[in-house]
């Protein structure tokens, strides 16, 4: 591909706000272009990366909108830290009859 093709194609996924064809295009025609694929699959696979980038950053859009605390996970946990009950503040709690 010439200079002036890649300047253009680049500038029109830039306006187009594709960023990943963007960013991937070159490689993925280099690979496209060694299996001897043609262009509506090398178009296909362009299309699929930009669909998966999207449902991420979408997930993560939404997750950060959520307003979630703090990220936390099994690993980061201290299992031997007191829970915030203490006894005395169980037993002032009303009694539950049946």
């Amino acid at each position: 591909m010439s200079n002036k093709s890649t300047v253009l194609l680049e500038h029109n996924l830039k306006e187009l706000k594709l960023p990943t064809p963007l960013k991937e295009y070159d490689r993925v025609a280099s690979r496209c272009a060694a299996e001897g694929v043609d262009h509506p699959d090398y178009l296909l696979h362009l299309s699929e990366l930009e669909l998966i980038d999207r449902t991420h950053r979408m997930v993560d859009r939404r997750i950060k909108a959520a307003c979630f605390p703090t990220v936390k996970s099994l690993d980061t946990f201290d299992f031997l830290k007191p829970p915030r009950s203490t006894k005395p503040r169980c037993w002032s709690w009303p009694a539950v009859s049946t």
